[in-house]
């Protein structure tokens, strides 16, 4: 990509879910669009849930991103 020259972006939200933590919720959501989408330039956290088990301890990291796309 060369940054200075026109160009334009799709927006779109996606959920990440993962027990092993926030960063871990992230990649999984990056790396399923990555695998869907073509050009991923940049993404935006927009909320951050979880899931809380029986003993009181975080079970579930779930983190809703915006990922950005570069039209052709």
């Amino acid at each position: 990509m060369t940054y200075g020259k026109d160009r334009v972006y799709k927006k779109l939200e996606v959920i990440g879910v993962s027990q092993s933590g926030i960063e871990g919720a992230i990649q999984a959501a990056l790396s399923k669009a990555s695998s869907s989408l073509e050009k991923l330039s940049w993404f935006e956290v927009g909320e951050i849930h979880g899931h809380i088990g029986e003993d009181g301890k975080v079970t579930e990291y779930q983190v809703v991103l915006r990922v950005a796309f570069e039209l052709k």
